[in-house]
This record gives C-alpha cells, sequence and structure tokens, in this order.
C-alpha cells in the first residue's frame, strides 16, 4: 500500500456525511502492515482527512441553499455568534486533539453556518497530527491485533450506529435552533448569503 493509496483512503472517507470508518484506523492498518515512516502515515493520513473534511464543508455551504429561510436565519445568526468569538480557535484545536466524537457533522456544521473555513480545517489537521501520531504509535507496538475486526467492529456496532445518528440529529437540531434568540444576535447583524 503506496502513500497516494493512503492519501486518497483518508481523503475518501473524509468526504462521507457518516458512517466511514474512522481515519485513524486507516493509519492503525499502514502501522500494523507496513514499515513507512511513522511521521509519513500521520502526515499524509491528516493531510488526506482534512482536505476530505473541508471539501465536506464546502458541500454543505451549497446544500445550505436549499435550506428553508427559517434555518438559514438561525444559520446566519449561529455565524455571527461564532465569528464574535476569535478565541475559539484554541477550543476546536482542543476539541480535535482529545475528542473521540466523529468530524463529519461538525464539519457539515461550519460548512452550512459559512464560518471561515481555512482556520477551522486547521485545527482538524493539528489536532489530527496529534491523535493520528498515537494511534500510529499504538499500532505500531501491537502489530498482532486484527485491525479488520475492529474496524467492521466499530461500523456495525450498535453504540457506532447509533452514535452516528445520534451525531447526524444533533446536526439537524443545530440548524433548527433559534440562535438569534438564544445567542441574542439582532436577525439584522446576521450576514446574508
Amino acid at each position: 500500500m503506496g502513500y497516494v493509496t493512503l492519501f486518497l483512503l483518508a481523503f475518501g472517507v473524509n468526504l462521507l456525511p457518516a458512517f466511514g470508518p474512522p481515519t485513524w484506523s486507516i493509519i492503525v492498518l499502514y502501522g500494523i502492515n507496513g514499515d513507512q515512516p511513522l511521521w509519513a502515515l500521520v502526515l499524509i493520513g491528516a493531510l488526506g482527512a482534512a482536505l476530505g473534511r473541508l471539501l465536506l464543508a464546502v458541500g454543505a455551504r451549497h446544500f445550505g441553499k436549499w435550506l428553508p429561510q427559517r434555518m438559514q436565519s438561525n444559520i446566519a445568526a449561529a455565524r455571527v455568534a461564532v465569528e464574535r468569538r476569535k478565541h475559539n480557535v484554541l477550543i476546536l484545536l482542543a476539541l480535535f486533539v482529545i475528542s473521540p466524537l466523529p468530524s463529519a457533522q461538525l464539519f457539515m456544521a461550519v460548512g452550512l453556518a459559512r464560518v471561515p473555513l481555512l482556520g477551522f480545517t486547521a485545527a482538524f489537521f493539528t489536532g489530527r497530527l496529534f491523535t493520528y501520531a498515537f494511534y500510529g504509535w499504538t499500532a505500531r507496538k501491537v502489530r498482532e491485533t486484527d485491525i479488520g475486526e475492529v474496524m467492521f467492529a466499530n461500523l456495525t456496532s450498535p453504540w457506532g450506529i447509533a452514535l452516528q445518528v445520534a451525531m447526524l440529529g444533533l446536526l439537524v437540531a443545530l440548524v433548527s435552533i433559534d440562535w438569534a434568540r438564544w445567542l441574542k444576535v439582532d436577525r439584522e447583524d446576521a450576514p446574508k448569503d
């Protein structure tokens, strides 16, 4: 398995809005079955993942045009609240470093809200460098594990399916909330796209 295949796998699974295998499992697969330098696996995996999530957010941004006007207003108000708090980048970085939760729905929400994507994607990339390095290092230490069973179990377990469905439900809830009212944002301040 080459670096190009690793990049394409990481990129492809991160384009999926739900039910894709986690990228760390691909890094683990490469770490167990190959002898490529770990730093290269981590860097290429994180780059593929970040670009896939960026494209997912851009796709969600374009999909947002077809949402009902009420949801578009809610999303615009949420964007105003996020943009007022520029220090949230450190919080996002911490979220991406320590959170085991799927990030697809978070990127879709950011895309729908039209939050600037480059800083968000950079935080995701940086966070994934740390988590993928941890998983890759662990894989090298535990080569006898059957990663295929682990990946399949994560995708088909009731908890894994429930988590994906819950995250999709949370995304729907996020765009349905009247953020202007809850965050005390004047609807007139919300940018019109």
